[in-house]
């Protein structure tokens, strides 16, 4: 496989640079969905907020239970909207860190037919 100590100094090059990449990669897709998590976290305790201060202004029941009822179906629709997303950066990333490891095991593969 290595014929010299060139070739050696040339691979462990590379699988430096897929492993930083991934790395990066990794690191990146980490940080938004974590600012994806907080943001929708900040949205859903004003929403609760919300939800508290219009029962406070509620006269009768049947009023209240519209106003529960209405909250519910709205922060389930937005969590199931959440975890989509969620659910969509995480196989985004998956995909994308392991891509530079992909391509590095394709070229070994190559190079030693």
């Amino acid at each position: 496989m290595f014929k010299n100590i060139e070739d050696v100094q040339a691979f462990g090059k590379e699988q430096m640079e897929t492993a930083t990449a991934s790395a990066t990669t990794w690191t990146m897709g980490v940080q938004e969905i974590a600012a994806q998590t907080s943001d929708y976290s900040k949205k859903s305790f004003e929403a609760t907020q919300g939800l508290v201060e219009k029962l406070i202004g509620v006269k009768t029941l049947d009023k209240a239970i519209e106003v529960q009822t209405d909250f519910a179906k709205t922060a389930y629709e937005g969590l199931v909207a959440q975890s989509t997303k969620i659910g969509e950066l995480y196989a985004s990333l998956m995909k994308d860190a392991f891509k530079p490891v992909e391509q590095a095991f394709a070229k070994a593969q190559a190079g030693a037919k």
